[in-house]
């Protein structure tokens, strides 16, 4: 068996231009595909190794998007919120893989455009993984809008240099190399202009994120990242989700331990019965949390 599927890319049409996607492996009738959203301002290359991995260790077909207005896909006319990205990522869904079950993984941003879409399409979206779930005070909140405020552009560059210091500081936490820290940075500022929309929108979606709605399986990965502290009150909104705390791992853990996340996420999603029941837990993991 191959370490990783080559990862393709490609285009489809949504409802505010063109979605950009990387996909690994094949749509199969019956099966369903797993699709990704990336935290902002990032792109779908958040998920390219581990799911060029996960694909490889279980044949399952994986979509990652370019969330509309970051990496290569359209922007909208206008600022958005979680609900209107949402709709924008299921028509990308369906245009790649049918209308069946899907199920769903989200980063950061993603996390709240995955619960947007299980709340709301309750019959469609199967399992959700999600990789933090904030639970924002209103302190929180106002110190996140000053902190990611849309900064003007400089001519000096101290914009981009205030966002690679920022940007370094979270990715040499979790022990990405410095090389590697550099490819991905350029990811950042593919949102160019309009980079707070993302999390503008995230910090005005719903307090609570909507868990409390989500009646699906979830399953919350609490990395040792920027919004550790602030997902830790999540399970206790979750109707049926475990939460695990993975310490030591930090922002580029799907690129540092990608087999070991593609064997935790593919333990869940491709349980039979209890998706709890044989999570492949990495040793950094601690015992999972039960919701209540």
């Amino acid at each position: 068996m191959a370490d990783s599927v080559p990862v393709r890319r490609l285009y489809v049409d949504g409802p505010f231009g063109q979605l950009h996607v990387r996909e690994a492996g094949m749509a199969e009738a019956g099966r369903p595909s797993l699709a990704c959203f990336h935290m902002s301002p990032m792109t779908g290359r958040t998920f390219e190794r581990f799911m060029g991995v996960l694909s490889a260790i279980s044949g399952r077909h994986v979509l990652a998007f370019d969330t509309p207005g970051f990496g290569m896909s359209d922007a909208p006319p206008v600022a958005p919120g979680i609900a209107d990205y949402a709709d924008a990522l299921i028509a990308g869904i369906e245009a790649c893989a049918g209308s069946g079950a899907v199920d769903l993984m989200g980063y950061h941003t993603g996390s709240m455009i995955s619960c947007q879409l299980a709340a709301e399409r309750a019959g469609q979206i199967r399992r959700v993984v999600l990789i933090s779930a904030p639970v924002f005070s209103a302190e929180d909140l106002a110190a996140m809008r000053a902190e990611y405020r849309h900064r003007t552009p400089e001519a000096d560059g101290s914009h981009i240099l205030h966002r690679w210091q920022r940007f370094h500081h979270h990715f040499a936490a979790g022990g990405l190399p410095l090389d590697e820290i550099n490819a991905a940075f350029p990811d950042g500022l593919l949102g160019r202009n309009i980079e707070h929309w993302g999390h503008d929108a995230a910090f005005g979606f719903v307090p609570g994120m909507r868990l409390g709605e989500v009646t699906q399986p979830v399953l919350l990965l609490n990395p040792e990242d920027d919004l550790r502290d602030h997902t830790a009150p999540a399970p206790a909104l979750l109707q049926n989700g475990h939460m695990v705390t993975l310490d030591g791992w930090g922002h580029g853990f799907l690129d540092l331990h990608a087999r070991e996340s593609a064997a935790l996420v593919e333990s869940f999603l491709g349980a039979s019965a209890d998706p709890f029941g044989a999570l492949a837990l990495p040793e950094c993991a601690r015992p999972p949390v039960l919701s209540a």
